[in-house]
């Protein structure tokens, strides 16, 4: 059990650093910037709330996927 929890931390962290990536480019050329944007308009939540979004989206496709495969392992 720990162990899947840790798996699904591992997945959600890095879901987080890609969705970061993908919509914040100029974080690796000047991360300091981007963190006094974030801190002047007061938005800490919204990479987690995005990322959460993503998370469940990913989440339910691999639970579907995990039932289809099981009922073809039945047949």
């Amino acid at each position: 059990m720990i162990a899947r929890i840790k798996t699904e931390f591992i997945i959600y962290g890095m879901l987080l650093i890609i969705l970061t990536l993908a919509m914040h480019p100029d974080i690796l050329s000047n991360p300091l910037a981007r963190f006094d944007i974030m801190q002047s308009r007061a938005n800490f939540a919204h990479p987690f709330l995005y990322t959460t979004i993503a998370y469940i989206a990913i989440l339910v496709i691999r639970i579907i996927g995990s039932l289809v495969m099981k009922i073809f392992k039945k047949n």
